[in-house]
């Protein structure tokens, strides 16, 4: 049996292609990798749109499809990234004030962001893979997720309570 030899250099190319969205951060906190656009819609299917400068997620139809707003994304380590959308001019935050977390919407550039500073750990979402879905727990405030609510056109928020039935933190999350 014959076997091929490649070089060592096209094996770590192809395994660098491959897992291109898997490589951490130089020590610098400047990310090799480059923003992604991703589509993101709940379970129940409805997807993310704009209105009134505020993400809520609803049933898009017809000539309103062209309102969905696509993630983009930037991974910083594996598992790990910065969300935003309009090209990554607005970014997703996770802000807690008092008692209260919320979801915001912030003009920040989402590659001006890094890793290694304390300010940017607010952009900072974790992604956890169960089969065909996603969750995004955020990073600044461990144990609240991304979620939807039932009801379509309502905000996009957090909650602390993921398995709890009245909201939705389970999102099909794919490459556009």
């Amino acid at each position: 049996m014959d076997t091929c030899r490649y070089p060592l250099s096209y094996l770590i190319s192809f395994l660098l292609f491959l897992f291109h969205s898997e490589i951490a951060c130089h020590p610098s906190g400047k990310r090799p990798c480059r923003m992604q656009v991703f589509r993101i819609w709940d379970i129940n299917q409805k997807t993310f749109y704009l209105r009134n400068n505020q993400l809520v997620a609803g049933y898009l139809q017809g000539s309103n499809t062209k309102l969905e707003e696509k993630l983009d994304v930037v991974p910083i380590e594996p598992h790990t990234v910065f969300l935003g959308i309009h090209g990554g001019k607005l970014c997703l935050s996770c802000v807690k004030s008092g008692d209260e977390t919320r979801l915001q919407l912030e003009a920040v550039n989402i590659t001006d962001l890094s890793k290694s500073k304390d300010q940017d750990k607010r952009f900072t979402f974790i992604l956890s893979d169960s089969g065909p879905t996603t969750r995004f727990e955020s990073a600044a405030c461990p144990g609240w997720f991304l979620c939807t609510a039932l009801e379509a056109d309502r905000p996009v928020s957090f909650t602390n309570t993921p398995e709890e039935a009245r909201t939705v933190t389970k999102f099909y999350f794919q490459k556009d």
